[in-house]
C-alpha cells in the first residue's frame, strides 16, 4: 500500500544546511560535511530552520531509503556541532606492542613478536591520538571515525590462531551513539 511520507528534521542554532537536488552541505563549528544521496522518488528541501523530506506514493523501499538518509542528516548535524569519538584499547599479553603515527599510516611493531610492523590507513578527516595504551579516533563524519576504528582492528587480526588465547591486538571499547 502506497502512503505519502514526509519527515521534518531541525536545524540548530549554528548550523548551516544548503540542499541543492540530492546534495546535502552542513557546515558547524567542527567543521564541513557534504553527501550525494540517492533518494529515489523522495524529494529533499530546506525551508527556514528545517530540512524536509517528502514522497508521494512511497513504496516500502522508498520509505526505507527516506528514513536512512534522515539518519544519514541527522549524524551529520550532529557531527559539525561535535566530533564522533572512538575509543580503542591496546592489548598485549604475549609481546609488548608499539603503536607509531606517521601522517597517514598507523605502524604496529613487535605485534605477537613480528619483525615486520604491520600498517594501518589512517582515513582523510580524522584525528588519531594515541595514549599510552589507547588510541582515540575523532571526526566530524560518523563513517570515516568507525572506518579508521576497524582499520586498526584488522590490522591486529591473527589468522589460524585460537582467539581465546591469543588475544593481542587492538580493540574498539567505546562507540559514539549515531543515529543508524
Amino acid at each position: 500500500m502506497k502512503k505519502d511520507l514526509k519527515k521534518t528534521i531541525e536545524i540548530p542554532e549554528g548550523v548551516e544546511v544548503s540542499v541543492e537536488g540530492t546534495r546535502v552541505t552542513i557546515k558547524g563549528k567542527e567543521g564541513e560535511l557534504k553527501k550525494q544521496y540517492r533518494t529515489g522518488k523522495s524529494i529533499i528541501e530546506k525551508k527556514e530552520n528545517e530540512i524536509i523530506l517528502h514522497c508521494k506514493g512511497a513504496s516500502k523501499t522508498e520509505k526505507k531509503l527516506m528514513n536512512s538518509v534522515t539518519a544519514h542528516i541527522r549524524n551529520m548535524i550532529k557531527g559539525v556541532q561535535e566530533k564522533f569519538e572512538y575509543e580503542l584499547k591496546i592489548c598485549s599479553s604475549h609481546f609488548p606492542m608499539n603503536v607509531e603515527i606517521k601522517g597517514a599510516d598507523v605502524w604496529i611493531k613487535n605485534f605477537l613478536g613480528e619483525k615486520n610492523p604491520r600498517s594501518s590507513k589512517i582515513i582523510p578527516g580524522c584525528e588519531v591520538e594515541n595514549k599510552g595504551d589507547k588510541i582515540i579516533v575523532r571526526a566530524c563524519d560518523i563513517e570515516k571515525a568507525g572506518q579508521t576504528s576497524a582499520n586498526f582492528e584488522k590490522a591486529t587480526t591473527i589468522p589460524k590462531k585460537d582467539k581465546r588465547i591469543f588475544q593481542d591486538g587492538i580493540y574498539i571499547t567505546k562507540k559514539p551513539r549515531g543515529e543508524i
